[in-house]
């Protein structure tokens, strides 16, 4: 194991107590990049029994600080990265990856009493940032790199889309008929009248100039995906990309597939792999997520 860094190492939220018995949740941070998790449960006349719980990841670069919000429901840490990430700790998603800093960020903090939270870098800058009450589950409900899609839309991002552009009596029928962001992509006029039985001629009209809105916006943001973002295998952007042995990066997920149908050769270049060990690219995902970012404001 990596040693963790002395002095900047961790942080104690309490989440439960009973009876004698108290429960924390302990971070630890170091200089293998991630951010463990440990249950701290203690009974005072015993003693008390650490843990491991989970790994946090997002960093390319060792972790200098983490800290716990007031009400233990998040944490953000700091790296030589220059980021800051704010993770949501019953799911463990990201929540925000901030890059403001241009060095070094050496120091994170949560205020006592609200959502503040100030990072400090060797930068000579402290930023401070406000959170707004409901940011947990807002960030919760928005997985940002499949929802960026349309055609990764679940139906119930197409429902949520219909009543933004307010054409909320048509959630119904579209949910009635199971229609995901793929579906909606392949809707025409002829098809809302005779399969969807949509009657009026300007909810039809008003759904096709929507529809051709998002076909637009995708096909302009399809242009702009950086070509290192895109997987080989699967033509799409990368969610979690990993190294192969051949030097390539792809999805995990199509590298996995790719290797159990016995495909032990690389998908770049044919040759055979001298290794089925896929490494996470971090650099990559945090290069895909700034990306992301900066193109959903």
């Amino acid at each position: 194991m990596e040693p963790l860094l002395c002095g900047m190492h961790r942080h104690i939220s309490y989440i439960d107590g009973e009876q004698g018995l108290q429960v924390f949740h302990l971070a630890t941070c170091g200089q293998d990049c991630q951010i463990k998790i440990w249950v701290v449960s203690f009974i005072h006349t015993s003693g008390f029994e650490l843990k491991y719980k989970s790994t946090l990841s997002g960093h390319c670069a060792p972790v200098l600080a983490c800290a716990f919000s007031h009400n233990g429901q998040m944490l953000v840490s700091g790296s030589v990265d220059k980021s800051v990430i704010v993770y949501d700790i019953n799911t463990e998603n990201t929540l925000h990856l901030l890059t403001q800093h241009t060095r070094y960020v050496t120091t994170c903090a949560f205020a006592p009493n609200s959502l503040l939270l100030a990072t400090g870098s060797m930068d000579k800058t402290v930023n401070i940032w406000q959170f707004d009450p409901g940011t947990v589950a807002q960030a919760r409900s928005s997985e940002e790199q499949p929802k960026l899609f349309t055609e990764n839309w679940s139906e119930d991002d197409v429902s949520t889309w219909l009543s933004a552009q307010g054409l909320k009596e048509l959630v119904d029928i579209f949910k009635i008929n199971n229609i995901d962001g793929k579906e909606l992509l392949t809707l025409t006029k002829e098809s809302l009248a005779d399969e969807l039985k949509i009657e009026s001629l300007g909810l039809r009209s008003k759904l096709m100039r929507k529809i051709e809105e998002l076909k637009s916006k995708m096909k302009s943001l399809s242009s702009e995906i950086p070509d290192e973002f895109i997987c080989p295998i699967t033509r799409e952007l990368m969610k979690d990309p990993v190294i192969a042995a051949d030097g390539y990066s792809y999805e995990k997920e199509a590298m996995e597939n790719w290797i159990s149908k016995k495909k032990r050769t690389s998908p770049m270049t044919n040759l055979v792999l001298p290794s089925l060990v896929l490494t996470p690219n971090r650099t990559l995902k945090m290069a895909i997520n700034r990306w992301l970012e900066t193109h959903q404001k």
